[in-house]
């Protein structure tokens, strides 16, 4: 499940057509550049990004109600019409991030990560098989507990000093993971419920994986220099078997209510949080067993509530199509979905049709890996290592992930010829 929030400048030139809704500046609506400047000043005080997102959302939701519309609905009406096709995503969103900081918790008292040195190599590979590990995690896991977990277990292995670009290689790991699997990302399960075949999105493995082998290397390298991985695991570490179980039975609930629910109830997918449900009645269940750590709840309640802002920010910008379908347009959105919601451009695109959905599923999967508040993932990763939340170092240490996007994107291009396919 991923967010991505708006881009400053974006023009039909560049790759959506924006129906133009109330006053612009220079052609833009000024919807984007209140975007643009809540983005900006996320990336510039990136210490009280917080308050940032609150005031650009409030500034943003001022603007709407006394210049513009809600989905063709004006004023207090149409806020509510928006809120009530929105809470869903919303709620999925915060119930999974607050549940799986509980998890990530579990999982680290359950002493996997800290046996995990006896089995890992104990040079540059052992950060490059974490990275693999979270990759196949994601394939079948949401994205955001497979970035979890691999911070947990980075977080013990490095001894809680994980370098940034390590970091955003998580990130990637987990986003590219789910780019190929009809139930590793939101935007390619609903592909699958408009009827696309998972066979289709399966190749969008091989651009997924080729990224990974770019940028992994460096940033195994770049992590075993800033402090190497741990050789040997501490002594008389026994495993707890009931956490381990917690663990499982969470993550089965959520893999199964998500199979359940796409294959035999999509019509109600829309209409309830089945997922954030999944995820507290096990831990709810659960806790009599192992009491979880509710005192992580607060941190990652404010940690989700920055999410949250920014993507109901970014479902209120007037994007209203998408360029003509071509491997030259999806590229483009790669980009695009590293600032901007990319569950709205999924569904966009399917009402278009006439892509290529391995094409599409790369691009929008793996994009919102190139910012650290790109992806739900992203953000889930910074609540537990704060010093991520910088654009700057973030760009800067993880430099090869926009070069991975790229040398996947052009290994896709010349093995898989561009192939439309009705829907």
């Amino acid at each position: 499940m991923r967010y991505r929030a708006a881009h400053t400048l974006m023009t039909a030139a560049t790759v959506t057509e924006i129906a133009v809704q109330g006053p612009t500046i220079a052609g833009i609506p000024v919807a984007f550049v209140l975007f643009a400047l809540t983005l900006l000043g996320v990336a510039v005080f990136h210490h009280h990004t917080l308050r940032v997102a609150l005031l650009g959302l409030a500034t943003i939701t001022a603007y709407k109600l006394l210049f513009t519309a809600f989905d063709g609905v004006h004023g207090l009406a149409g806020l509510a019409h928006h809120f009530a096709h929105e809470w869903v995503v919303l709620a999925n969103l915060f119930g999974l991030l607050v549940g799986f900081a509980l998890l990530a918790d579990h999982f680290e008292k359950s002493h996997i990560p800290g046996l995990l040195p006896a089995i890992l190599p104990d040079d540059w590979r052992g950060p490059l098989a974490l990275l693999a590990m979270v990759f196949v995690m994601s394939t079948f896991l949401d994205n955001i507990a497979a970035a979890i977990i691999g911070g947990t277990i980075a977080m013990s292995v490095f001894r809680n000093k994980v370098h940034i670009g390590y970091l955003a290689a998580i990130v990637a790991a987990s986003n590219a993971g789910g780019a190929g699997s009809v139930v590793g990302d939101t935007t390619t399960t609903m592909m699958w419920i408009e009827g696309v075949s998972p066979l289709d999105v399966a190749f969008a493995f091989l651009p997924a994986l080729v990224a990974l082998i770019v940028f992994s290397v460096p940033a195994s390298l770049d992590q075993q220099k800033f402090s190497p991985i741990v050789c040997d695991p501490a002594p008389n570490l026994r495993m707890d078997w009931a956490r381990v179980a917690i663990v499982s039975i969470i993550l089965g609930a959520v893999i199964a209510t998500n199979v359940i629910v796409n294959t035999q109830y999509a019509d109600l997918a829309d209409n309830f949080p089945f997922l954030a449900a999944a995820v507290w009645a096990s831990i709810l269940l659960t806790a009599p067993w192992r009491a979880p750590n509710w005192k992580l709840v607060p941190a990652a309640a404010l940690g989700s509530l920055f999410l949250l802002s920014l993507v109901t920010c970014a479902s209120m910008m007037p994007v209203e199509s998408l360029p003509l379908p071509s491997w030259q347009s999806v590229l483009s959105l790669g980009f695009i979905s590293a600032v901007f919601d990319n569950i709205p451009l999924t569904k966009l695109a399917l009402e278009q049709g006439g892509y290529d959905w391995s094409y599409l599923a790369f691009a929008v999967g793996f994009g919102g890996s190139m910012v650290w508040f790109g992806s739900s993932a992203g953000v889930a990763l910074s609540t537990q290592f704060p010093q991520a939340k910088s654009v700057v170092q973030w760009l800067q240490y993880g430099w090869y992930i926009p070069v991975a996007y790229l040398v996947g994107f052009l290994a896709l291009v010349t093995l898989v010829r561009w192939q439309p396919v009705a829907i």
